[in-house]
């Protein structure tokens, strides 16, 4: 398993660089905003990537919440498995109030374009069908609706991104604790696959930037992400009445620091 700690280690490294670090966040609104000009100018060609049948929109964007948490929960129990067990619940408290912010936004933007939106009989949009006032029924029923959708993609792909990065930030202080090889190199497995998501989460936000939505619901969509995440770990979590940041060292390197 050399070849997965030379990742883990270069994947440390780039972490370590100040403006990743600090960053990372303003990365989403750059791509969300350059991407709509070229969306608007029509500059970038179609590709396998601008049909939401491909692959990776199919079978993990459409479910990327089910994926976030598959491998973030067992990273942060095993985590923090060498810590306290409140620490492993307090992290998974976090999960509890990252889910429920993902299941407010969804739930919002889903109401807003039933509330925005008609039902048409084809997608040119000449007639509408009155009969269906839901976009649930009107679908059903083999019609076309539109209303104002908000992504929902920008959102959960920037909210996720945001999300694993935070939890995964002990991971700099683990490469130094005395861990059982079995744990470590679970660990850094699950290390590795978390980073991987998180690649694939922002190719596929500027896939949604390039190719779906108009810039407004975009930009909605990526502000949405921000917030949930601003408001949890930037302002929230670091005071004593919330599940708390995440461990930063540990506590044998606290000792050594104290």
């Amino acid at each position: 398993m050399a070849a997965v700690d030379v990742i883990v280690d270069n994947l440390l490294a780039l972490r370590r660089i100040p403006a990743v670090r600090q960053h990372f966040h303003w990365i989403f609104l750059i791509i969300s905003v350059v991407g709509s000009v070229l969306k608007d100018q029509d500059l970038v060609p179609e590709t396998y990537f601008s049909s939401s049948r491909n692959v990776l929109n199919v079978y993990l964007v459409k479910i990327s919440w089910m994926w976030t948490l598959l491998l973030l929960t067992p990273f942060l129990l095993l985590s923090n498995s060498s810590l306290s067990k409140s620490m492993s619940y307090r992290r998974l408290l976090s999960l509890v109030v990252a889910s429920a912010v993902w299941y407010i936004c969804t739930e919002m933007f889903f109401y807003i374009e039933n509330l925005t939106g008609s039902c048409y009989e084809s997608s040119t949009m000449d007639v509408i069908n009155t009969e269906f006032t839901s976009k649930a029924t009107c679908r059903h029923a083999g019609f076309h609706w539109d209303g104002y959708d908000i992504s929902g993609h920008s959102f959960i792909l920037a909210y996720s991104a945001l999300l694993i990065v935070e939890e995964t930030a002990p991971m700099a202080s683990l490469k130094t604790a005395s861990l059982s090889a079995g744990l470590r190199m679970v660990l850094n497995l699950l290390y590795v696959a978390l980073n991987l998501i998180v690649i694939i989460w922002v190719w596929m936000f500027a896939c949604t930037s390039v190719y779906f939505h108009d810039k407004s619901q975009k930009f909605l969509g990526t502000i949405c992400g921000l917030l949930g995440w601003y408001l949890t770990y930037r302002v929230w979590y670091p005071k004593p009445w919330s599940p708390g940041l995440p461990p930063q060292r540990h506590p044998k390197e606290q000792k050594q620091h104290a």
